[in-house]
């Protein structure tokens, strides 16, 4: 039952404050993002890729309140694209992006988020790589699936993002699954109503299961977003059954999560993504992180009692 209330206060400005004054916030937080700038950031990305693995850089930050502030989100994915392309580590390397940092609450935030989210896609696509864009609360999601579409039109590699506990997402899996599209499919980390969201936890597992299904068997490409090893054998499993290659698909983890088992599929062949934050504005993704999983709270507790 921590979860829901670990997820309220990632939108509370007293705990933001709070988290971020305990002493032990700067050590766990270094589990789960890998640094503050592109220059924190780049040296991971070339480890991981030496290390077989594949990576999605998501620059952390959400609930803008400005223009300036979509703009400057924009800009920050430019820089990190700019680097990867003086690097050469383009193709290693692909974007997720979060709409709500791109202006998609504001006034007009539809379009203005497309007309920020347009220039990154454009420039991934460059250099090599592909963007998905985060799903995220319920009320986001007609918006950024319109996005979506969108984009494809020019870019048909951008990606998107479904969550197994919303009621609707088997219907939006089969029409991804239809038109090609690259999909990523997580369990879901945001408070959601029982009017909108499967609550019991083993029934998220059964719907995560039938949606993967949907997507195995359909003409796009399925990302595997889990840290479950249940959930990662049976999508070896329906991959198998759907006739899939190894490089039709992938699995896709946290950084700071499971290391051995990210490095464990990589050396079996699976393409194995490392989900990667980077920035300042880390307190609502950390929060998440810490309520996916009880054993991070606890380790950020005993974190602090011992730098207490």
């Amino acid at each position: 039952m921590l979860g829901p209330v670990i997820l309220a206060a990632s939108r509370s400005d007293k705990m933001r404050r709070f988290v971020s004054a305990a002493p032990g916030t700067k050590q766990v937080v270094a589990r789960f993002i890998a640094g503050e700038t592109v220059d924190d950031v780049v040296p991971i990305v070339r480890e991981l890729s030496e290390r077989g693995l594949e990576v999605t850089l998501d620059v952390v930050g959400e609930d803008i309140t400005t223009v300036e502030q979509s703009h400057a989100a924009r800009d920050a994915y430019l820089e990190l694209i700019g680097r990867l392309k003086e690097l050469g580590l383009g193709e290693r390397a692909e974007m997720s992006v979060k709409l709500s940092m791109f202006g998609q609450s504001l006034d007009d935030g539809h379009e203005l988020a497309l007309a920020n989210v347009r220039p990154v896609v454009e420039a991934a696509a460059g250099i090599g790589t592909s963007v998905t864009l985060d799903a995220e609360d319920h009320t986001t999601l007609d918006s950024m699936f319109a996005i979506h579409e969108e984009l494809r039109k020019d870019f048909p590699q951008t990606g998107c993002v479904i969550q197994a506990y919303l009621f609707r997402t088997e219907d939006d899996a089969r029409r991804l699954a239809a038109n090609g599209s690259r999909v990523r499919i997580v369990k879901g980390a945001y408070k959601e109503p029982a009017s909108v969201a499967i609550q019991d936890k083993a029934e998220i597992d059964k719907a995560y299961v039938r949606i993967t299904k949907i997507l195995m068997e359909g003409s796009g490409y399925p990302m595997i977003g889990s840290h479950d090893p249940r959930l990662i054998s049976v999508g070896q499993e329906l991959a198998r059954r759907a006739g899939r290659k190894p490089d039709e698909y992938e699995f896709q983890m946290l950084y700071g999560i499971r290391s051995e088992e990210q490095n464990r599929l990589a050396a079996e062949g699976h393409r194995m993504r490392v989900y990667t934050a980077y920035g300042t504005d880390w307190y609502g993704y950390f929060m998440r992180r810490l309520a996916e999983k009880p054993a991070n709270l606890l380790f950020f507790v005993r974190s602090i009692l011992t730098k207490g």
